[in-house]
């Protein structure tokens, strides 16, 4: 998988919005994330709340090393994540690099 070996851009550089055809491509890359709404966004489930925390301990020490950080939603064994690149106001390539790389980490 190409986007697992990437690095995200510094925000300064990542500010084009990605077009259609490139959203489509790069999904392909991350089959288990959904563009909906012009997000990206995959619901991950666990055993319980200690393995549902553990995970996103995991993705928010990710997300600080790459600095792109996504919306993160806790429910007892469910984590719904989602990232969108505020200040693009869109999807951006970073936002796939960052889901490439979380589903390494499942």
């Amino acid at each position: 998988m190409e986007l697992l070996k990437e690095r995200c851009e510094p925000k300064e550089k990542c500010l084009e919005p990605l077009p259609e055809s490139e959203v489509k491509r790069l999904s392909e890359e991350v089959p288990e994330w959904k563009v909906r709404d012009g997000h990206l966004q995959r619901e991950f489930k666990f055993a319980g709340f200690p393995e549902a925390m553990e995970f996103v301990n995991e993705v928010a020490r990710m997300a600080r090393e790459q600095d792109h950080h996504p919306d993160i939603y806790i429910s007892y064994s469910k984590v719904v994540l989602t990232f969108f690149t505020h200040k693009a106001n869109a999807l951006t390539k970073n936002d796939f690099i960052m889901a490439a790389k979380i589903n390494a980490l499942k």
